[in-house]
């Protein structure tokens, strides 16, 4: 009883098959290339050209609507200091026969940022459409 041998494994291929690497690469490029031009979600915009001196000069008004925040926690309505709870009513009351119902907006540096949002909150529930923040000219 003789045992029967194979010759073919003896000798080890050590080569290494590259074809299924390139033909991967080829693909994940070729979908690469495809998706590339769909990731720019980008959208233009026209922004609107104005200058703070603008800005200022409809803040100054006389019929203009201000609300300021002081760095002690303050809410001033125009002139007037009010309570930041009835800060939306006054200003619905101010606004009640104007077609423009715009608001400036004063913050101080060192406000406290819940007094300020609490500020901003009441002005939107009065339904302000359009809120102005206001601030100084940068020193040059």
């Amino acid at each position: 009883m003789a045992i029967s041998t194979r010759d073919e494994g003896k000798k080890v291929n050590s080569d290494i098959n590259v074809t299924p690497m390139v033909d991967v690469m080829l693909v994940l490029l070729i979908i690469f290339m495809v998706v590339t031009p769909m990731l720019n979600n980008k959208v233009n915009v026209e922004l609107p050209q104005a200058t703070a001196a603008v800005v200022m000069e409809d803040a100054n008004k006389e019929d203009s609507v201000v609300v300021a925040v002081t760095r002690d926690g303050k809410t001033y309505l125009g002139g007037d200091q009010v309570v930041p709870d009835s800060l939306g009513e006054k200003i619905s009351a101010r606004l009640e026969n104007k077609t423009d119902k715009r608001v400036y907006f004063r913050g101080d540096q060192r406000a406290n940022y819940g007094t300020v949002m609490t500020a901003i909150d009441g002005i939107r529930a009065a339904g302000v459409s359009q809120l102005g923040m206001l601030t100084d000219k940068p020193l040059m």
